[in-house]
Order: structure tokens, then sequence, then C-alpha cells
């Protein structure tokens, strides 16, 4: 009965949830780069840039599972089944996320999902965009001149009623991190000035950080909504706001801030 057990439990693959990063393949780390190098099977998200897979095996098969906000996606469950029927035929499967599985990567569902069918799982951390946006404009999310400290927060959650507390978040003296908040952002602008944040507070917006489409813009939270609506940015994007938006690089960024506000 041991034995059977044991044989059983090596015909079972194991999957890898990977974060790769926000966009540049420089930024992947050591530790994805091997798990990809061993894949059998590779479930690639959109926003992933598909030159780390100049790291996987010539022979491992690549299934797009796009999941990009606005557009057509492949449903969460049929991902889930995939990665369980394929590591249940004893196939290395690679679960590739842009940033880091889980931060808004839906990494912890995914996990739970196979643990409770017995297959291994292993979490191999990415850069999340909501450090590296900020970072590739010059904006640290802690400073000791500004803040002690940053809330990372989804704009977009899983039903319309399952919305951040606006109101909490306002008071705090923090950095905001938004991430998926491009399409909400009137209602997010609003709900941040009716908690009590100054309508004067530096925001930035960043598009595709570290790729060859970012594009960044530096506004206040009350000019905003106009601000990303005039600048022609959209998602996949991070709202940055609190005063470290101040250390922004201004060279060649769009800005709307007040002249006191410039580096």
């Amino acid at each position: 009965m041991q034995r059977a057990v044991q044989q059983q439990e090596q015909q079972r693959g194991k999957v890898f949830l990977v974060g790769a990063g926000p966009g540049d393949p420089e930024l992947l780390t050591l530790k994805a780069v091997r798990a990809i190098a061993q894949a059998d099977v590779i479930l690639i998200d959109d926003l992933v840039n598909p030159e780390v897979l100049q790291h996987a095996p010539a022979d491992a098969r690549v299934v797009h599972v796009g999941k990009r906000g606005g557009c057509k996606q492949t449903p969460q469950e049929f991902i889930e089944r995939l990665m369980l029927s394929e590591a249940q035929a004893g196939h290395c499967v690679v679960r590739l996320k842009g940033g880091d599985p889980f931060i808004f990567g839906r990494g912890g569902e995914e996990r739970d999902h196979l643990l409770v069918q017995g297959i291994a799982v292993e979490i191999v951390n990415g850069i999340s965009s909501g450090l590296a946006a900020p970072s590739a404009i010059g904006i640290p999310l802690t400073h000791r001149d500004w803040t002690q400290g940053a809330v990372f927060v989804t704009g977009h959650g899983k039903t319309p009623d399952a919305n951040p507390d606006w109101n909490t978040l306002a008071k705090l003296d923090l950095t905001l991190v938004i991430y998926m908040g491009v399409a909400r952002c009137g209602e997010i602008q609003s709900a941040l000035l009716t908690g009590g944040k100054a309508g004067e507070t530096p925001v930035a917006v960043i598009q595709s950080a570290t790729g060859a489409a970012q594009a960044q813009l530096i506004t206040t939270l009350q000019q905003l909504p106009e601000a990303l609506a005039q600048s022609g940015i959209g998602s996949p994007a991070i709202i940055v706001v609190g005063d470290v938006v101040r250390c922004a690089t201004q060279r060649d960024v769009p800005t709307t801030l007040p002249q006191r506000f410039s580096a």
C-alpha cells in the first residue's frame, strides 16, 4: 500500500507559480529562470514579456492564458483545471504571471486549488509592478521626509461592491499604490477627496512600467481624472498617491503639478 502511494506521488507533476516581474526581462529572478528551464508546460499571461520564454526548453508547450483588464480573458476556472490536469499527468507546470503571483495575481486561489488535489506547488516571487513602476521614474514608496509606509490596494475588486475603504485610506499618512485603478480613477479620486485627502496631493500614473511602452503622468489628486484622460495613458498602470511623488524624475514626464512640486 505504501509503495503504491509513493508511485502515485512520483507520477504527479509539480506546479510553479512564477512571477515574471513588471516587463523588463532582465528583472526576472534566477529562481524564476531555473523554474522556466525545467518546464514541460508554461501557462503565460498577456502581461508577461514573451522574451522570458527564451529560458524555456525548446519542446515546452506554451499556452497563452490572457489576463488583461477590459479585454477578453481566459476564465480562471479553465486555468486552474488545466494546471491540475497537466500536473496530474506528471508534467512540470509553470504558471507565469506578470509581477508577483501573490500580489493581485490570484496565486493564493491557484495554490489552494492545487493543494486540495494533492499537487505540489512552489511559489517563485517576482518584482511587483507596485514597486517597479514608481521606481522607474524615481519615486521611492517610503521616504523619511515624506512617509513611513505604503499601502498596496486594488482599484478593481472581485465584485462591484468589493471596494477598498477609501475613506479610511484617505486619512492615512501613507503612500497609496493602486493597482487596476485607471478605469475607476474618477470614483477613487472622489472617494479620497471625500475622505479628507487634500486635492493638491501629488499623484503619478505609470503605464507598462520598465517596458518599451512605458508612459507616465504626474499630476495632483484634484486634477487626476482630467489629466489622465488628456494624457492617453491607460491600463496596465499603477497609480501612486502621496508626497513621495515629489521625488519623481521630471524630465520628459508630462505633468500638471504646480511649480512648487517640481523636482
